[in-house]
């Protein structure tokens, strides 16, 4: 091709292609950066700060890949190596983190882009589906957390956009991309296990010659696992241990197995996918579309669909996600289920494309309806990592230890994690100086008559909701299904300030609650015995 020719196709482009993957991938990280700017500086969160930095962290001063400052679970280690170049790069600072994830979150909104185009055929649909997935709340609010999660999404949208169409699929190509998810996070390897399991009866249902291309199909999304496997097996030898620490394995996988608690579980992840932070927007337009007639193109054709092989793989991956997750994962953290949320999405905007006039319309609503899920919580419980309340966290706990450095610097302070090792580690961002702590699990009855039974332990509180519980329940299923909630996912209620104050006889000094969370400052004037508690295992 002539460079005159080249150049006229840059300049002028055929609109009947999708736009080249490196005109649009400029284009999503400045629209995720600008929308995203407010919460770049933001001290670590969560399981960010419980695992995910500190395995980061210790991997970029001491080039170990078994964390050392945090016990190990076991997690592959590509995030960590990630970050840990990125901050060789630029600096140790949580907006070079922030930033650095964002791109990974930009790579995976590239391949729903690409996804869109390969199974639907239309740039419209592509479109909406990216700005759909963007605005998710909980893709939103993932976007700049440096968890495992993200990374494994973005890699796994890859491996399908490779892996899912009817035709001009790439294994081999899909598979380096599965393997990137894996080696990210390990509970990535159901979606190329589910495409494996589906080539195989496919395999065995066809002749030859389709029959060794699907066994073939097959072994390669399978190879997928052989790189999990000689993870743990170095993991094993350095540490003992296959699948992490033993607490880590029994709250995530061995407690798990009840077939009552599968169930309940099961149902939250089904809701979780068609419901949650208002996907029962989409949802709900999607089941009224379907009862349209298709529409016509000019040419009094229907218009195309996404083939219906491909909607059984979805279907498939949608339910083998949703089982498997709930069985694996102590807590029912919706961010398990973030490469799932764009497939959903594509369906209903293919659905809205190809049966709803003027369907744009319909897209707008559910665009509009998850920009409200950002700031408006809903009427019953979640995790606040689920939307921006996660910030609103991390700014109470920071203007809660700015009143503990301002009152009570180097006491020993009663708190409960994540404050713990927010005031333990202060490469987290939230202290210079490490305070000592006396770790309580949480702040319930229990937990506080715990604390009395050793006042000298302590001479300062940091208190806080460690459960988001809305102000008013409107959405609840009864006291058995709470009594299921508190038996199997960590269910519990924190005493208000004022009690733990009473019931630890100290003085409430400051306070502030935002949104129904809220932290408290609790000071207590007497003798006490220095309490260093040991960190808290990693999740």
């Amino acid at each position: 091709m002539s460079r005159r020719l080249r150049l006229r196709t840059i300049l002028e482009p055929r609109m009947d292609v999708p736009f080249p993957l490196w005109l649009v991938f400029p284009v999503i990280f400045a629209l995720l950066y600008v929308s995203h700017v407010s919460l770049l500086r933001l001290p670590y969160y969560w399981d960010e700060a419980g695992y995910y930095i500190p395995a980061a962290w210790d991997f970029f001063r001491t080039g170990s890949l078994i964390p050392i400052t945090t016990m190990s679970n076991a997690h592959p280690p590509l995030p960590s190596v990630y970050l840990a170049l990125w901050w060789k790069l630029s600096g140790f600072y949580p907006e070079v983190t922030r930033e650095a994830v964002l791109m990974i979150a930009s790579v995976g909104l590239l391949a729903v882009w690409r996804l869109a185009h390969r199974v639907a055929g239309s740039g419209q649909v592509a479109f909406w589906t990216v700005v759909l997935t963007t605005l998710y709340p909980i893709w939103f609010a993932q976007s700049t957390l440096a968890q495992a999660d993200i990374f494994a999404a973005a890699f796994s949208l890859w491996g399908l956009v490779y892996a899912l169409p009817d035709g001009d699929r790439k294994p081999r190509v899909a598979a380096l991309w599965f393997t990137a998810a894996v080696l990210s996070k390990e509970t990535a390897i159901v979606i190329p296990m589910t495409l494996a399991a589906m080539a195989l009866v496919d395999g065995f249902r066809s002749a030859q010659p389709h029959r060794k291309r699907h066994l073939i199909d097959a072994a390669w999304f399978a190879g997928c696992v052989i790189p999990l496997v000689v993870w743990y097996g170095w993991h094993f030898s350095k540490t003992g241990f296959v699948f992490g620490n033993p607490e880590f394995l029994e709250y995530n996988a061995e407690a798990n197995f009840e077939p009552t608690r599968f169930l309940a579980a099961f149902g939250h992840r089904i809701l979780h996918l068609t419901a949650h932070m208002n996907m029962f927007v989409p949802s709900l337009l999607t089941i009224a579309a379907l009862m349209l007639r298709p529409r016509l193109d000019a040419e009094g054709h229907e218009r195309p669909r996404i083939g219906t092989e491909v909607l059984w793989r979805i279907f498939f991956i949608l339910l083998a996600n949703a089982a498997f997750f709930s069985v694996l994962g102590g807590a029912l953290l919706t961010r398990y289920l973030l490469p799932m949320y764009p497939l959903v999405l594509l369906v209903a905007v293919s659905t809205f494309s190809r049966r709803v006039p003027f369907w744009q319309a319909l897209a707008l609503f559910s665009a509009s309806a998850f920009i409200a899920g950002l700031f408006i919580n809903p009427p019953y419980r979640f995790a606040p990592e689920d939307n921006l309340e996660y910030a609103r966290v991390i700014r109470l706990h920071m203007a809660g230890i700015a009143q503990l450095n301002k009152r009570y610097p180097g006491s020993t302070v009663l708190s409960a994690w994540p404050v713990t090792d927010e005031l333990t580690k202060p490469e987290l961002g939230y202290v210079k100086t490490p305070y000592q702590v006396y770790r309580l699990e949480d702040f319930t009855s229990g937990q506080i008559d715990r604390a009395a039974d050793n006042p000298g332990g302590y001479s300062t509180a940091l208190v806080f909701s460690t459960k988001y519980d809305p102000p008013s329940l409107l959405l609840n299923l009864g006291p058995k299904s709470e009594a299921l909630d508190e038996r199997y996912f960590g269910l519990h209620h924190d005493l208000p300030p004022e009690a733990i104050a009473l019931r630890l006889h100290g003085t409430l000094n400051w306070e502030r609650e935002d949104h129904a969370q809220w932290i408290a400052l609790i000071r207590f004037n007497r003798q006490f015995e220095a309490h260093v508690e040991l960190p808290r295992p990693a999740r």
